[in-house]
């Protein structure tokens, strides 16, 4: 695999993050725990996966802009920019929601993840929507 074929496993794992958040949120309205927490490992894994991926393919290859052009620009920064600080929250987010649930600490656990659930979410769906506008749609990027 070469470094320019990262943004797509990245998009991949996020992908797959995200469908294990919504089976995850599914399994647990239906009262299975253990098949949630199995579904949230597997999610966070997804999500330590792309975020390490994510890192060494901007570190090796540097920042990249994007290609397209007219009224195509102002969305996707839109999209771009809401993204960025929410996917910079997740992070916390999700280690505070996660150590309450280590600790049994179910209602702190359950405050928390109202929160990062809809981040979380939102985070996982923009960046497929970035990478499709970047990469897919209208790229490949330019290298900056």
């Amino acid at each position: 695999m070469t470094t320019a074929e990262l943004p797509g496993l990245y998009t991949l794992f996020n992908a797959a993050a995200l469908l294990h958040i919504i089976l995850g949120l599914i399994l647990i309205k239906k009262g299975q725990k253990q098949a949630h927490i199995a579904s949230m490992v597997i999610a966070l894994l997804f999500s330590a996966a792309f975020l390490g991926c994510y890192l060494y393919y901007h570190y090796t290859i540097g920042h990249v802009r994007f290609a397209g052009e007219g009224w195509t620009r102002p969305v996707y920064f839109t999209i771009l920019f809401t993204h960025i600080p929410l996917a910079i929250l997740t992070v916390p987010l999700i280690i505070m929601t996660v150590i309450p649930a280590l600790r049994q600490r179910f209602d702190k656990h359950k405050r928390m993840a109202k929160w990062t659930v809809p981040v979380w979410l939102y985070v996982s769906v923009t960046g497929i929507i970035v990478y499709l506008m970047c990469y897919v749609w209208y790229g490949p990027p330019i290298r900056a």
